[in-house]
This record gives structure tokens, C-alpha cells and sequence, in this order.
């Protein structure tokens, strides 16, 4: 297992998965992992669906056919266009980094570009997905969000940690009423965001580049 620098500095969003699952065992010892991640009066305000084989199949079916017909159905708005500033920057050089220098799709090939919004909407090719889902407590969203996302991070450095990788998915949010119906999943859960797991594929070109992130000194300010 790696030391946790090397874990945290070298975790990176996959966007090209190998189709061998892991084992139970191995997607047990990583909510394990996760379960242990901080949360408000230790309340532990997640529920966490994972998904594999024939049930994945069936929702990725149920995600091609909604993106298709261009229903949406998250609980949460996102609109990225609201981001201004050195924000708006980040999201940008995101896309074109990953248009460009991941996949290797020109800016004029618009047409191209779809292949990117397919890979997105099946995660990637990943064998597992794991849908994260918080209860709806009034006037609490921001709180428990923030619970999801400690656990979402120790999930994702579980997976560096022990050799596997997956990418957070905002994206599948949309389709949350497909995924409470597929799963049995009562209305009062709301959907915050996927992720998709697995094997990384190394030999990927989407795989390779890593944008990197901003200097400390642009996020953080240390008083004495």
C-alpha cells in the first residue's frame, strides 16, 4: 500500500478503466476505508449503492437512453457557467485539457468532442460505480454535502492507495431518478454525485496528463 504523500500527491481522476472488476473483498476493504471518514456530530449522514456486472449494465442502458432524450433529473443544480474569475479559468484549462491533451480532439471538432460526453455518461468504461446519497434534512444540505464529500475524498485515496483509481462523476447526478428506480432507492435520498472505480488503464492516453493544481499561496494563507 502506498504512504500517504505519495497516495495524496499522485491520485488522479481515471478516465480509462481496465474491464476486470475488483473483488468484494477488495471494494469492501475501501468502504471500510471510507467509513472511517469524518462527518458533523458524527451523524455518517451517507448511504452508498455500489454497483457491478448485469445491474451497472442496466443503469448505463437507462443513462444512454436519458441522455439521449435529454431528460435530467438531479436533485442538484449545477451550473458551472456561474463560476467567474480564477474559477472559471481552472474550469476551462479543465476542458481543454482534457478535449485536447487527453483525447487528443482538436478545438474545432465539435463533432469529436462527443466521443468525450459518451465516455463520461458510462464512466469511463469502469466495472463499478458507487452512487453516493444523502438524506434530506432541512436547511442542512451544505452540512451533509460536505460529510459526502470527506467521504468521497477517502474513498478515492483508498483506491490510490491499494493500487485501483476511480473519478468522481457530477455528471451522472443527472440521471438520479433512473438510479433510485433501478435501485430501490426511496425519493427522500437525494443523489450527489457517482464515483467510477476500478482498475485504471495505464496505457491510455486519457490517463497520462495530469493537470496539477495551483500553487498553496493561491488557496491558502498562513497567519502567525
Amino acid at each position: 500500500m502506498l504512504d500517504f504523500e505519495t497516495t495524496v500527491r499522485t491520485r488522479q481522476s481515471i478516465r480509462k478503466f481496465l474491464p476486470t472488476p475488483m473483488t468484494e473483498a477488495e471494494i469492501q476493504q475501501v468502504l471500510a476505508d471510507a467509513q472511517n471518514a469524518p462527518s458533523a456530530c458524527n451523524t455518517q449522514p451517507w448511504l452508498v449503492h455500489v454497483v457491478s456486472g448485469e445491474t451497472l449494465q442496466r443503469l448505463l442502458k437507462r443513462f444512454k437512453d436519458s441522455f439521449a432524450a435529454g431528460r435530467n433529473t438531479a436533485d442538484f443544480e449545477f451550473n458551472q457557467a456561474k463560476y467567474l474569475g480564477d474559477y472559471e479559468k481552472r474550469w476551462r484549462n479543465q476542458y481543454e485539457h482534457v478535449f485536447t491533451t487527453s483525447y487528443g480532439i482538436p478545438r474545432e471538432d465539435k463533432a469529436g468532442r462527443q466521443v468525450v460526453y459518451d465516455d463520461n455518461i458510462i464512466g469511463y468504461g469502469a466495472p463499478h460505480m458507487a452512487f453516493l446519497f444523502m438524506p434530506t434534512v432541512d436547511n442542512h444540505d451544505v452540512n451533509i454535502a460536505s460529510d459526502l464529500g470527506m467521504y468521497s475524498q477517502t474513498f478515492l485515496l483508498s483506491l490510490t492507495a491499494r493500487g485501483f483509481g476511480g473519478i468522481p462523476q457530477l455528471a451522472l447526478a443527472m440521471f438520479a431518478d433512473d438510479v433510485r428506480e433501478e435501485l430501490g432507492i426511496l425519493s427522500d435520498y437525494k443523489l450527489l454525485h457517482a464515483i467510477s472505480f476500478g482498475h485504471p488503464d495505464w496505457d491510455a492516453m486519457q490517463n497520462k496528463h495530469h493537470l496539477g493544481r495551483v500553487p498553496v499561496e493561491e488557496s491558502a494563507v498562513l497567519h502567525w
